[in-house]
């Protein structure tokens, strides 16, 4: 067989290959102002041919579309579309440092959304209804459906509601991949049936995304892997986060609240989560099973150590070296993995249901638990919120974990009075761990809470300012939540002023 013929046998709807085309003919099918549903999250799945060719389009015509995926591209779409004048409006995640700069300077709009809500608002109609979707496939089957690749996010709803769908068929994924896709389509509001999952096995959908066939204007072949993640090796600070909180759920064990399985986990994305999460190998934790957005490095080595039996996630995103080990040897992964819609993933109903353990990343929060988890200096995004508001609402723990303070610990504290901006409130918040040590919030009001936040998690350098700031305020100010307002934001404004938070 020829390596067209193999190509051509990834359509197996005879009626498709009458409409073989190009990236560069598919881009010429998405009109200009176009509302644009891509498939792709968090570097995985994505569009890796058409939207490109879209952004060299546009390089040359004026034309510009709104573009919703599942979360963030891969290749350089973002920024290529984004240089090119070609985004109009952009949601619901990204995590690209040229888009971010048209972001933050207000030439694209961005519209930053909890995961789970992106489909609920779109059936809503509350925001522009997609027309065009793109769609990559491992390969098409005999009905005209697409076996997705390596995440599902919002595709399988841009699917079923798009009236031109191109589908881009990659023959870098192995056909091995199919049968661990659970897709959906749950009914709109307010007679939207119960989501049956019960554990992190279930399965409730189909292994194919279902679509009407008269719909495919055209599909593309591409053969591009999805891009690496990276992920550098864990450093001292995220293996002490880590070891933080492991002895944390070992106490959690020996009081009897929790076993050696835990419950069911999820972690953001990122270096840091990630690391956390390997440091899994070495406890004395076992039969872990996960229940998450974004499957990591972190994921796959604890299945190869056998400490965790089966993880449930929208995407894969992993390393040069974890994506190869895992196609090459997908067969011994398949029966303990599952990927599904965002909107199922990030259901606030099985997060509450399945008990889930939440770990994710803030870049700051302040002495009473409110977490930043998007904005430097409270006013320029970073990439977005993703779906840790979704965990850390419902999570049966909502743990946010990061640094107590960087660049050489000499100018940014992460601990401060106050955060320059707000994604989870400390009712949402229950542990916050830095590599200095952890704070156990639960239980407690919030003169309590910045009594330990300031003593377990604070770095040296910045613990003696920030407990003279709460001793004023509670002797000065008082109130349920004491706070100088004219001293609230004096690290962000220092360090506005002179480079550097520190005194």
């Amino acid at each position: 067989m020829t390596k067209e013929d193999s190509r051509i046998e990834r359509i197996k709807y005879a009626p498709y290959r009458e409409r073989i085309i190009t990236a560069e003919q598919a881009a010429l099918l998405i009109h200009d102002q176009a509302v644009v549903g891509a498939s792709g999250f968090t570097k995985a799945g994505d569009s890796k041919s058409v939207l490109p060719a879209f952004a060299q389009r546009a390089a040359k015509e004026n034309v510009a579309i709104t573009l919703i995926t599942g979360a963030s591209l891969g290749q350089t779409t973002d920024a290529d579309l984004a240089t090119n004048n070609a985004l109009i409006r952009r949601m619901p995640f990204q995590a690209d440092a040229v888009l971010r700069k048209t972001i933050n300077s207000g030439q694209v709009k961005y519209i930053d959304q909890h995961l789970s809500e992106t489909i609920e608002q779109l059936q809503e109609k509350h925001i522009p209804q997609v027309e065009i979707a793109i769609i990559e496939a491992t390969y098409i089957n005999e009905e005209g459906f697409i076996i997705p690749t390596t995440s599902i996010g919002n595709s399988a709803y841009f699917a079923s509601v798009a009236k031109k769908i191109i589908i881009e068929v990659n023959t870098a994924i192995p056909l091995s991949i199919e049968g661990i896709h659970d897709n959906c389509v749950p009914k709109k509001q307010p007679r939207r049936e119960i989501i049956p999952i019960h554990t992190v096995e279930d399965k409730i959908g189909e292994s194919f995304i279902r679509l009407n066939p008269e719909n495919v204007v055209g599909v593309v072949f591409s053969s591009i892997e999805d891009t690496p993640a990276l992920l550098p090796e864990p450093d001292h600070k995220t293996s002490a986060i880590s070891q933080h909180l492991l002895n944390f759920f070992e106490e959690e064990v020996k009081k009897g609240k929790l076993t050696y399985a835990l419950l069911p986990l999820q972690a953001g994305i990122g270096k840091v989560a990630n690391a956390v999460l390997t440091g899994f190998k070495h406890g004395p934790f076992e039969n872990l099973t996960m229940y998450s957005e974004v499957l990591q490095d972190s994921t796959f080595d604890l299945i190869d150590a056998g400490k965790m039996t089966f993880a449930s996630g929208s995407s894969i995103t992993v390393t040069e070296e974890c994506y190869n080990r895992l196609l090459e040897n997908f067969d011994q992964y398949k029966d303990k993995l599952v990927l599904r819609p965002q909107n199922i993933s990030n259901a606030p109903e099985v997060i509450r249901r399945l008990g889930i353990i939440a770990i994710n990343t803030a870049i700051e929060f302040d002495i009473y638990g409110n977490v930043n988890s998007t904005h430097i200096g409270g006013n320029k995004m970073m990439n977005g919120i993703g779906g840790s508001g979704d965990f850390a609402r419902n999570a049966y723990l909502s743990i946010f974990v990061t640094q107590a303070a960087s660049k050489d610990n000499n100018v940014i504290s992460h601990v401060l009075p106050m955060v320059s901006h707000v994604d989870h409130t400390e009712h949402d918040v229950d542990i916050l761990v830095t590599d200095i040590g952890l704070a156990d919030l639960r239980g407690l009001s919030p003169r309590e809470r910045a009594e330990v936040i300031i003593e377990n998690c604070a770095h040296p350098d910045y613990r003696d300012e920030l407990r003279d700031y709460f001793d004023r305020a509670v002797k000065e100010v008082g109130g349920h939540t004491p706070h100088i307002l004219e001293e609230a934001y004096k690290f962000h404004i220092r360090f506005k002023n002179t480079g550097s938070m520190k005194s």
